[in-house]
Order: C-alpha cells, then sequence, then structure tokens
C-alpha cells in the first residue's frame, strides 16, 4: 500500500554523528491522511526527528510529532480544532536475516513489559520518517473526541401514557360481586 506520507531516508547516507531532520506534509499528503484516517481535514502536519545511528548498523528515532487537525464531536457531531502533540523516540535494526525470512510459525512470540520494544525492521536500507511521523500523529488522536464544552444530556423520560388497561393496573379495584 502507498503511505499518504512519506519521507524514506537512506540508513548508508546517515552521518556517523547523526543528523537532525524536520518534515512537513504537503497539503495533498495532509488531505490523503486526512481521508485515510477518516478527519474532516488535517491543516497541519510536521515533525522534527534526531537520528542517531548505533554500533551495530541501527538507528535510533527521536523527536515530536505535531499537527492541527479538525475532528468532529462524539456528543454533539461537530466539527472543532484539535492539537496533536506526540514524542518519538523508536529504534530501527538490520534483520539479522537479511530481511527476506520471519520468525518460524511454531515459535512462540514472546512479550516484556518491562523491555523496551523490539526495533523496527530497516527494510532495503531505508527508513519512512514520514510513516513513523504519521503513525505517532494517528496514536496521538482522541478515539472519542469531544468539544470543548460539549455535554451530554440524557433524553428525557417519557410521561406517563395511559392506556385502556391503566385501571386494571390498580390495586384499588373493586372485585366483582
Amino acid at each position: 500500500m502507498h503511505e499518504p506520507f512519506s519521507r524514506v531516508m537512506r540508513v548508508h547516507a546517515l552521518p556517523k554523528e547523526g543528523q537532525t531532520v524536520a518534515i512537513e506534509a504537503s497539503p495533498a499528503e495532509r488531505e490523503a491522511l486526512a481521508a485515510f484516517l477518516k478527519l474532516p481535514s488535517i491543516e497541519a502536519l510536521s515533525a522534527s526527528l534526531a537520528l542517531k545511528r548505533s554500533a551495530s548498523g541501527g538507528v535510533r528515532v527521536t523527536g515530536a510529532v505535531h499537527g492541527e487537525v479538525t475532528q468532529v464531536c462524539v456528543v454533539s457531531l461537530e466539527p472543532f480544532p484539535a492539537t496533536i502533540d506526540e514524542e518519538i523516540d523508536v529504534r530501527f535494526a538490520p534483520r539479522a536475516d537479511g530481511g527476506t525470512a520471519r520468525r518460524p510459525a511454531d515459535e512462540p512470540e514472546s512479550f516484556s513489559m518491562a523491555g523496551e520494544d523490539e526495533p523496527d525492521p530497516i527494510i532495503d536500507g531505508k527508513i519512512d520518517l514520514g510513516a513513523l511521523a504519521a503513525e505517532f500523529f494517528a496514536l496521538g488522536l482522541d478515539p472519542y473526541p469531544r468539544k470543548p464544552g460539549a455535554s451530554f444530556e440524557p433524553p428525557e423520560e417519557p410521561g406517563a401514557t395511559i392506556s385502556p388497561f391503566s385501571a386494571l393496573a390498580s390495586p384499588a379495584r373493586k372485585k366483582p360481586a
């Protein structure tokens, strides 16, 4: 699938002392990303990233993504502006197998809450900083956005309805003689 926001960087072109990169989405990229995320619009999307090489051939990307977006309130269904600011700290590493093989199906996958995440793979010697920024931007979106001041008012209970059988429910009804 084609990424709506893509800035591919070759890892071998990264200086040994690291590099700081600033990226910004174009209007067409913001429109495509807004459609992908089902948002009315994205007014701004930018990221400032610091890339540092590791001795193992990997890269650590740190920085922040900033976005101005229009979301739809889950209470009033009205659009309203919101700001997204997310920190980024991700490690990338080359695959030990050259990038072709995957984990065997019979080998269980293990997770640790205490340790760091597994590094993301460097694919064909490249990392996509735009896709990384878009991912963290999407993670920063409120899944249930609420416009400031919007409050949920439950519907009023309907009044007592008079039914032809109301008299039968009355405890004071007389027994026939």
